[in-house]
This record gives structure tokens, C-alpha cells and sequence, in this order.
């Protein structure tokens, strides 16, 4: 590489999940520092951030065409990071196939950008795909301006070692923040225009700090930070699902009617080849037990269909589930082999037109559930926290507590809560008159 003048604008591009998403905005936060400003809309960028994920079908292919297309009709590229579980995962590999990647930059080291810029900016290409030892948020800066709503993330890495996942090898083992750490950003968070903190970790529930205190007690704490009306916190694992936490969806009004609580399967033999330490069975009471704690919760997971080996009357336990939970929302994927997970070698792989149908039915039957639970919020008062325009004059779009989208007409600003009846209902949205 020869020598570059310095970036001065910068683009990040964040893929997957919320923890990316959290990670984008740090390394924005990041590159602000270093006097790099973003890149106005519509125009080209000197420095492009790509924020990988590894969890979709195809993902390091899908990388290489993303690099590929920041190619300018001159011949030339912007600098060029990629950082994120992709950027783990494939490390060097990504300089043997992309030369115009100056800087591969893992998930846990991406505080070191600024240096590995000056390299670049020197012709030299770096690649930091360690898990350093000081923690990067160390070391990151502050808080800037923020939305209605932001994210925290209070805990990364995975220690359960699911057979079909790559994040305890890209994220690494469970790490929690400390308390007062994550109760001095929340402050910040606040303090920059957050009414709405959701709390994030590829395993969430799990958070604990030093003197044992769980996410329960997190919660209960920032539930005090004055202008702070909203909480949420997601992903979770069934098996994290603390009674101390179940009780303070009912005892904490800060604390939102929604879980995310991924199940995957609703066959035992399936999840057992996950390695998902759960059953059915037990899945299953861990809802009943939310639902007693607050009983109009909304319920959100995660489904995995066409596993090795699974067959048709499994994944038939897996709609039968979904018909007794009543999901509000939900994700569902095609199974896909990822490079080192014990279930890429697993025999019994599941041809892709039976996974395709597989889908087809699964997210039919969540599809129908999203709606009912929508049409069964049809005539509630609720809050709504207003968190953008909408496409019409004097529309404005929201979340409810339940987290719908929810579109109404009045006056508001962006910020507010705004009190609303809900008048219509969609699969996807909900119509509200002001209350």
C-alpha cells in the first residue's frame, strides 16, 4: 500500500445485530475523537468502517462483495476497516483476498482503530484480531447526543457453546461490565437525550458483577436516573431466567412487557444436538412464570428450522410451540453451517427445499400469532415514546411498550410519551388516535 492523506470524513456500516449496532456507534464515537467527521448523505466517504456479523448464511462472501462495491469508477477505494465477527473469524485471510482492506479489526480490540488509521494512512495494512486483556471500554469516549433511545451493552461473549453458533469463538467468553461503569453511562446516555436504555449482551441475562448481584439489581437501579422511562434488555437465555429477575418485570413499572427469550426448537432431541441445555418442557414454564410475574407481557424468540437431523414430526413440536406461546414478534432461520461449530460436520444435513418449505410454514404461523397479539391490543391506552416522522404530514412513529410500531397523527416531537388509544391493526404496525 502507498501512503494516503488522512481520513477526514468516515462512513460505518453495521450489520446484524443490536451489539453491532452498539459497536458503530462506539467506533463512531471513536473516529469523532480523532477529528473525523461522518460523510455528509450522498456523498463518498475517505474511510469506510464495515461491522460485520457472522451470524447469516454466506456471511464472509457477502463481505468481499461489500468491499468490492466501494470500488470508485476511477479505479480507487476509501481506507477500508473491516471490523466485527466476520473480521474475527477470517482475520488474515480477508488481506489474502481483498487488498484494498487496509485494517481487519475484531470485535474486542476495535478501541485500537485510531492507531491502526496512522498505519494505514503510512501504507502499512494491520490486523488486530486479539482479546486484549484491558477492556475496550476503558478506553472508548464518551457519549455523544443520542435518540429517544439507546443502547448499553452491560455483557459480551458467550459461554453456552450452542453447536450451530460462532460467538464464543468471535465475541469469546462471558464478560460483564461493572456496575457503577454502566450506571455512569446510563447517566451519560440520559443525560445526552435517552428516554428509552436497552441493555444488551449476546447473553444478557447472565450479567453479574463482583458481588453477585444480577440484572435484576441493574435494572432496579437505573429505573431511578431521572428522565429515564424506559428499560429493556435483550438477548437472553431460558436457562438465565432468574426468579429475582422475572419478578422485576413486575415490580419495576420502568421495566418493559417485552422478553426476547430465544427457544430455537420445540423438539428435546433437537436441543439437545444444540446443546441448548433446556427442553420444551422447561421453556415453557419459564413463560408461565414471566406471564404470572406480568401478565400482559409481550413474548419474543428466536427459531432455528431445518438443524441436522431434524425431521418432520420434530419440527412439527416446533409449530405445536409456537401455537401454545403465542409469540407478539419473532426471528426465524434456515439452519447454515458455520466453519468450525460442531454441527457443520453433524450428519443428517437437511436439503434446502425441505428447510425452504420448512420456513415457509414456521413463519406463517408467527406471522399469524404477530397479528393476533396485535389485534388483541386493539382499543388499549397506552404510551407511546415518539421516536421519528412519519411519511404523511403530521405523522409521527413510536413504540409501544410492547414494542410495536405504532403511527399516529397530532402534535408531538421526537422524545416524547405521548398517551394513545390504539385504533388499528396490522402485521406489522399499529394506527393510534392521541388519547
Amino acid at each position: 500500500m502507498r501512503p494516503t492523506p488522512p481520513p477526514r470524513t468516515y462512513r460505518v456500516k453495521s450489520f446484524g445485530c443490536q451489539m453491532n449496532v452498539y459497536d458503530g456507534e462506539r467506533m463512531a464515537e471513536l473516529l469523532g475523537e480523532q477529528g473525523i467527521m461522518p460523510a455528509p448523505e450522498g456523498e463518498e466517504a475517505d474511510l469506510v468502517v464495515l461491522n460485520t456479523c457472522h451470524i447469516r448464511e454466506k456471511a464472509a462472501e457477502k463481505v468481499y462483495s461489500d468491499i468490492g462495491r466501494l470500488r470508485r469508477e476511477d479505479g480507487t477505494s476509501p481506507l477500508i476497516a473491516v471490523a466485527g465477527c466476520v473480521a474475527q473469524a477470517e482475520g488474515e485471510e480477508i488481506m489474502k483476498r481483498a487488498p484494498a482492506v487496509s485494517m481487519v479489526v475484531g470485535p474486542q480490540a476495535y478501541h485500537r482503530l485510531p492507531g491502526m488509521i496512522a498505519e494505514a494512512v503510512e501504507g502499512r495494512r494491520a490486523v488486530d484480531v486479539d482479546m486484549p486483556a484491558e477492556t475496550k471500554f476503558d478506553v472508548l469516549p464518551a457519549r455523544r447526543k443520542v435518540g429517544p433511545n439507546a443502547f448499553l451493552t452491560v455483557q459480551e461473549g458467550c459461554d453456552k457453546f450452542c453447536t450451530y453458533c460462532v460467538v464464543p469463538y468471535t465475541r469469546g467468553a462471558e464478560v460483564s461490565r461493572l456496575f457503577k461503569d454502566l450506571v455512569e453511562e446510563a447517566k451519560k446516555l440520559v443525560d445526552a437525550g435517552a428516554r428509552e436504555i436497552t441493555l444488551l449482551g449476546q447473553n444478557v441475562n447472565a450479567w453479574r458483577d463482583s458481588d453477585g448481584r444480577g440484572l435484576e439489581k441493574l435494572v432496579e437501579v437505573l429505573a431511578t436516573i431521572p428522565g429515564l422511562a424506559r428499560i429493556r434488555y435483550t438477548t437472553s437465555h431460558p436457562n438465565d431466567m432468574t426468579d429475582g429477575l422475572i419478578a422485576a418485570h413486575r415490580d419495576i413499572p420502568q421495566l418493559m412487557p417485552f422478553l426476547h427469550l430465544p427457544v430455537q426448537a420445540g423438539n428435546d432431541r433437537v436441543l439437545k444436538a444444540m446443546n441448548r441445555s433446556h427442553t420444551a418442557e422447561s421453556y415453557l414454564r419459564v413463560l408461565d412464570q414471566v406471564r404470572a410475574a406480568r401478565p400482559d407481557i409481550a413474548l419474543s424468540g428466536d427459531f432455528i428450522v431445518g438443524f441436522p437431523g431434524e425431521t418432520d414430526a420434530e419440527f412439527e413440536d416446533t409449530l405445536q410451540l409456537v401455537e401454545q406461546v403465542g409469540y407478539a414478534q419473532c426471528f426465524s432461520f434456515k439452519y447454515s453451517p458455520r466453519p468450525g461449530t460442531p454441527a457443520a460436520t453433524m450428519d443428517g444435513q437437511v436439503p434446502a427445499a425441505v428447510m425452504d418449505e420448512r420456513l415457509q410454514r414456521l413463519q406463517a404461523a408467527l406471522n399469524a400469532s404477530q397479528l393476533a397479539f396485535n389485534q388483541a391490543s386493539l382499543g388499549k391506552r397506552c404510551s407511546v415514546l415518539v421516536e421519528r416522522k412519519g411519511k404523511h404530514p403530521g405523522q409521527w412513529l413510536g413504540k409501544s411498550p410492547w414494542l410495536q410500531s405504532v403511527h399516529f397523527t397530532g402534535e408531538a416531537a421526537i422524545g416524547d410519551l405521548v398517551e394513545v388509544e390504539l385504533v388499528e391493526a396490522g402485521p406489522n404496525s399499529l394506527s393510534a388516535r392521541l388519547a
